[in-house]
């Protein structure tokens, strides 16, 4: 088992910027992929970052404004945003796999384990 625990999430006006910080604990060691998912009211989840195996993945709508790295001495996963729009508010969950399928790495919202989630609002 894999235990998620984001934060950093909060209120920004557009054009600011926000780190988000995802502590795992648990059985950590097996996890290969490690990535962020957001969900704004009304709309389907949306991948929008993910790492592991030596590679990254960002959606497009994000490219050149938000960042995914990894702190693996404390298990710890980040997500540097940068250039926030009000479109960005969401919730934005934390997901880890144990799985290596290369299929898998920008298939987010599949990904085993999530976090409880924190918020994202953008002010235009």
């Amino acid at each position: 088992q894999v235990h998620l625990v984001e934060s950093g999430g909060g209120s920004v006006q557009a054009g600011g910027s926000l780190r988000l910080s995802c502590a795992a604990s648990g059985d950590t060691y097996s996890t290969y992929f490690m990535g962020w998912f957001r969900q704004a009211p009304g709309k389907e989840r949306e991948g929008v970052a993910a790492t592991g195996g030596g590679t990254t993945y960002i959606t497009d709508s994000v490219k050149g404004r938000f960042t995914i790295s990894q702190d693996n001495a404390n298990n710890t996963l980040y997500l540097q945003m940068n250039s926030l729009k009000p479109e960005d508010t969401a919730m934005y969950y934390c997901a880890a796999d144990q799985r290596k399928g290369w299929w898998l790495l920008p298939r987010i919202v599949e990904y085993n384990y999530w976090g409880q989630g924190t918020q994202v609002f953008v002010s235009s």
